[in-house]
């Protein structure tokens, strides 16, 4: 498996050592991505190439790991992102406190290894089908085109941008005309398929004219 394909573990400690000690056994299987407080650790999460899985630390200075966890969960954007606590606080109350924050797990130091690893991939393997269930949930069933619903969020998004950027916005509406009589004449089935090919000529005639794309 190449690194382009891997899925990102961000592991989050003060201590150089407990990253290491994480790093070295994962790193065969993911990519690492690594930060040494919690400001750092947002700053990765909230990037363009975010982590699939947080381990944090509880024990951190300026910003313990409870509340990075509960930035990471209240930001839309970020919130889908599985969080593992990996710490020394090993009692009920600080586990308790850790899922009340959003955490999927919590492991106690010392950890063994093969346990999470095991957690990891259960938790990786989780998010990769609610991954593959949103993304199909974006897609039109019949063109295999992003929906309305993609169509909502993404005006959102390029509106803001605009606005950021003080630029202007253009959408374009387009219509298939006398397609009635089309499914009339050649049936509902024909019908269907020829929806499909227009809508895969227009997103490619589309794709194929943003600069860069491809």
């Amino acid at each position: 498996m190449n690194n382009t394909t891997k899925q990102t573990i961000l592991i989050v400690d003060d201590n150089p050592t407990n990253i290491h000690d994480l790093a070295v056994g994962l790193k065969k299987e993911y990519r690492i991505k690594i930060a040494t407080n919690g400001e750092k650790a947002l700053e990765i999460v909230k990037s363009s190439d975010p982590p699939d899985i947080v381990l944090l630390d509880v024990m951190m200075p300026v910003m313990d790991g409870y509340a990075v966890c509960s930035l990471i969960k209240a930001d839309e954007r970020t919130g889908a992102i599985p969080v593992i606590f990996i710490t020394s606080k090993d009692n009920s109350e600080d586990e308790l406190q850790g899922l009340a924050q959003g955490a999927v797990d919590y492991i106690s130091k010392p950890f063994n290894f093969s346990v999470v690893m095991a957690r990891v991939q259960t938790h990786l393997e989780l998010k990769r089908k609610n991954d593959l269930l949103q993304e199909l949930a974006m897609l039109d069933g019949l063109t295999e085109i992003p929906n309305r619903r993609s169509f909502d969020n993404s005006l959102e998004m390029e509106w803001r941008r605009s606005q950021r950027a003080e630029r202007p916005l253009a959408l374009i509406m387009a219509d298939v005309d006398h397609f009635k009589r089309y499914n009339d004449r050649y049936g509902h089935t024909s019908g269907d398929k020829c929806l499909r090919q227009v809508a895969q000529a227009v997103d490619g005639h589309l794709y194929a004219a943003i600069p860069g794309a491809g």
